[in-house]
């Protein structure tokens, strides 16, 4: 059976664990308490040298980076598709989610470290605002590429199933979807009731 070594909170965690339930998989969850620093305990090193979650074993063959775990359970188990058929609509998919990883993800987890390792009292508040501001910046770019489609990359994909991990925490940080965003806010309307959203949350 395959595992996955993940910690609840984290959205890259998460994101994978939305891919195995789209996916269908049965998968035993692992947890990794990144609050204990059990991710650089000498045995979980062994299996990811980084030291991060998430990390998947597939009956011994291990693979980590979310990314990269879900792109392997898309090739291994290719049914049903979180990929379009199409060149275009996969270049597309990719493009975005890379959007998420390297620009949308990180603000959530600058914000998330300051709230969660420092009293109230002791926290950067100009730099949450910011980052605040930058992920309502990101809404542009969401906004734009689901001009004219109910998803993404046209079909429900990967890319949707990244952005979905991240939604839970617009809300516990208080950061809005302006109605000018209608394509965007009724996307996040349309993944929020899919199955895998709820059972994805721990």
């Amino acid at each position: 059976m395959i595992k996955l070594y993940h910690f609840p909170l984290s959205t890259n965690s998460r994101k994978v664990r939305i891919a195995l339930i789209e996916k269908g998989l049965e998968f035993d969850r692992i947890q990794i308490d990144l609050s204990k620093k059990e991710q650089k305990n000498p045995d979980y090193l062994k299996i990811h040298p980084l030291g991060q979650v998430p990390a998947l074993d597939d009956e011994g063959f291990i693979v980590y980076d979310s990314t990269i775990i879900n792109e392997y359970l898309e090739d291994e188990y290719p049914y049903p598709p979180l990929l379009p058929k199409d060149s275009e609509g996969r270049a597309r998919a990719r493009l975005m989610e890379d959007f998420r990883d390297t620009q949308f993800n990180p603000l959530f987890v600058e914000i998330f470290h300051e709230v969660r390792s420092k009293p109230e009292g002791q926290r950067d508040l100009a730099l949450i605002e910011r980052a605040k501001a930058e992920i309502a910046k990101c809404f542009d770019r969401i906004e734009s590429e689901l001009a004219g489609k109910e998803y993404l990359a046209g079909t429900f994909s990967l890319a949707d199933i990244a952005y979905m991990a991240n939604f839970d925490l617009l809300e516990r940080f208080n950061i809005p979807v302006e109605p000018k965003y209608k394509n965007t806010l009724a996307w996040i309307q349309r993944l929020k009731i899919r199955p895998s959203y709820t059972a994805s949350a721990q």
